[in-house]
């Protein structure tokens, strides 16, 4: 009985991979291994990555005008229906006190906390724009401290009692967080000597206390606005705040403003895509949103 000779080498999917179209079962020739691109997984390519820059600049536009147009908005409501600006313990330093908490913790608050998102920012040394972050919120917090100033001054001349009102709470509060954030800030990430592991332990509540923050703001501006059209349009020498007159009609326009700036600003706070990627030696998963795809 004649026996069979031996069976050819056989190839069963679960032994064989498809490297290549080419590479055949068995073959001797290697295949050339893939090219590793630096990457991340999912991040966005090609037309994606385009959408992404194009809708990141419509809202940073858009941020920058409505911050725009809420400092004009507070100068032209303090400065047509109000009287004007002095420093003079009278009726015209209080219009400072809106003027300088909208410009400061609002308009120059927020726009700083978006600075790092700008995609022409990345890829370059992170320290320039750490420093001019911190230069703008200095800025920032300067101009609602002399706000802060200038209401206390005028209470104190007109004998009017400070902080009875939910508004002045929540002003106070925010302008005193602000302060420490500040300053833990400066600590932890701009002194040099303060280690990686302390920054990576702060970066979380920094991120999220500054976004407190800003809200905190906004309701002391809105709760604000509101507070000083009641007093102002009581009925009496002016129209009711109720009629809405011109003038309550163009403080609430700036209330709208206000909280729609702040929608931005949390919007591209918010967004993962639009986050600065991380500066790590061993990241290498970064490439510039705006870089196009050599290969």
């Amino acid at each position: 009985m004649q026996q069979a000779g031996p069976s050819s080498p056989s190839c069963s999917t679960s032994d064989c991979f498809p490297l290549s179209k080419t590479a055949e079962c068995g073959s001797e020739h290697s295949v050339e291994p893939a090219k590793h691109e630096v990457r991340a997984a999912g991040a966005p390519t090609g037309l994606s990555r385009m959408l992404s820059v194009v809708s990141f600049y419509i809202c940073y536009l858009l941020c920058l005008g409505l911050s725009l147009a809420c400092v004009v908005c507070v100068c032209l409501w303090n400065s047509q229906w109000r009287g004007g600006f002095a420093w003079d313990g009278s009726a015209l330093q209080f219009n400072w006190h809106p003027v300088l908490m909208v410009t400061g913790l609002i308009a120059l608050y927020g726009n700083g906390a978006v600075l790092y998102r700008v995609p022409l920012t990345w890829g370059q040394n992170k320290l320039p724009w750490k420093l001019l972050h911190a230069t703008v919120m200095l800025l920032a917090l300067i101009l609602s401290i002399v706000g802060l100033c200038a209401v206390f001054d005028f209470h104190n001349a007109k004998k009017i009692p400070n902080l009875y009102s939910l508004h002045s709470w929540i002003g106070i509060a925010a302008t005193a967080l602000f302060a420490i954030q500040w300053v833990v800030g400066m600590a932890g990430f701009l002194l040099p000597c303060s280690p990686m592991s302390l920054r990576a332990l702060l970066k979380p509540v920094h991120v999220w206390m500054g976004g407190s923050i800003l809200w905190l703001s906004i309701a002391a501006c809105i709760s604000g606005i509101n507070e000083k059209l009641f007093f102002v349009l009581h009925g009496s020498a002016n129209q009711a705040y109720a009629d809405l007159p011109p003038e309550a009609v163009f403080a609430n326009v700036l209330g709208v403003l206000i909280v729609a700036f702040g929608l931005v600003v949390l919007k591209i706070l918010s967004n993962r895509e639009w986050q600065r990627p991380e500066s790590r030696p061993e990241d290498l998963a970064y490439t510039p949103l705006l870089q196009e795809e050599n290969e």
